[in-house]
């Protein structure tokens, strides 16, 4: 194998699929990128077992990279990357040598590593299903920032560390849930297929695959979905993940059908008065703040015995004379709020001890419920 490549072209491809190299990994060939030149398409490959990406280069124009000898091999993750990353060089040069030895050079430069047999790499079906479902890719992106924050990290119970995608015709419904917080998003898709999926994707999956995306708002992303596995197809990109099983708890009787009382108020100023009101409080996991209201009024406070106390007030919105008081983890409603792009938030409360349930009216596929905390 020899090639001569532009940098910034082979560095963007090294970038995306060393998201999928695991430095934990006990096989050192998956610590590697797999390297498979034919005459005008570089495919880099790399998968610790859990994800797999995959993308290509192709010669657009005759500078772009120059093929002089195809074949394929494995080189380390981690060095090639930070050799490529370094080089101040336009073009790059990688020639392979007695099969296994690896000579990455420039005019001024020289790095010798060893490689490993294409052979040792495990065997990757990106297969594509007959049915695929198309999201646009800001939508896409949208759902994951708006819905993974709430998913669980507590691998006791793993069908709780990833989103929920439920397909029902044309409307896709995502929930996220660690049983103390829930974010849904429902979106309407267009298709007619008739065939429905009920499945659960590792939300770090999802967030590591919406990294590597761009900001293209027209284009389209491919979802191939089959029993254990899931695909998806960007432009030159192609990301598969494992599918979390068992069943996705029923979240919808979480959300309370009655209501008390519903506050509106601008996103941002209740965000900052939220994030001043959990300064003095003592455990930074559950921030504990009670929120009262008092006509017009809106009242935040938050107190510690080591520390000391807090009292932040600002003018709402209500939309009847009923008051409430209730406790919530100031760090939960902060990230629920923040997964709004809205410039306006509606809060409505049920009870002391009801969820919390948030919503805009000028964005009605996104809802956020948060769960109160007992203070006595």
């Amino acid at each position: 194998m020899k090639l001569t490549i532009k940098k910034e072209l082979l560095l963007e491809a090294l970038n995306k699929v060393s998201k999928a190299i695991s430095t934990k990994n006990l096989i050192p060939v998956l610590a590697g990128i797999k390297f498979d030149l034919k005459k005008n398409k570089l495919t880099l490959t790399a998968s610790d077992n859990d994800i797999t990406i995959q993308t290509f280069i192709t010669a657009s124009k005759d500078d772009d990279f120059k093929v002089e000898k195809e074949g394929s091999i494995i080189i380390q993750g981690k060095y090639i990357l930070d050799i490529v990353r370094k080089l101040p060089d336009k073009y790059i040069n990688i020639e392979v040598l007695d099969e296994l030895k690896i000579m990455i050079y420039t005019e001024n430069s020289e790095f010798n590593l060893n490689g490993i047999s294409e052979d040792e790499f495990p065997t990757i079906n990106l297969d594509e299903s007959k049915q695929k479902v198309i999201i646009n890719n800001k939508v896409f992106k949208d759902i994951v920032n708006q819905t993974a924050f709430a998913s669980s990290n507590e691998e006791t119970k793993p069908i709780l560390t990833g989103i929920n995608f439920n397909i029902v015709g044309n409307i896709l419904e995502c929930n996220s849930t660690d049983s103390y917080r829930l974010a849904r998003k429902v979106i309407e898709l267009d298709r007619n297929d008739s065939d429905n999926y009920n499945i659960v994707i590792p939300s770090h999956n999802l967030l590591e695959f919406s990294k590597i995306l761009d900001d293209d708002q027209n284009s389209k992303i491919e979802l191939h979905i089959s029993n254990n596995k899931i695909l998806f197809i960007y432009k030159n990109l192609k990301f598969q993940s494992r599918l979390i099983s068992g069943s996705y708890p029923n979240t919808s009787n979480l959300i309370p059908k009655e209501e008390l009382m519903v506050l509106t108020s601008n996103i941002n100023d209740l965000y900052n008065v939220i994030d001043r009101a959990s300064i003095l409080t003592s455990d930074k996991e559950k921030n504990i703040v009670t929120l009262e209201t008092d006509g017009d009024l809106l009242i935040l406070r938050s107190s510690s015995q080591e520390i000391g106390r807090v009292e932040e007030k600002m003018k709402i919105k209500k939309s009847n004379q009923e008051n409430i008081k209730i406790s919530f983890s100031a760090k939960y409603m902060m990230e629920a709020l923040k997964s709004f792009s809205t410039e306006n938030v509606e809060i409505h409360f049920v009870g002391e001890i009801k969820p919390i349930l948030i919503k805009s009216n000028e964005d009605d596929t996104l809802t956020q419920l948060v769960l109160p905390i007992r203070t006595y």
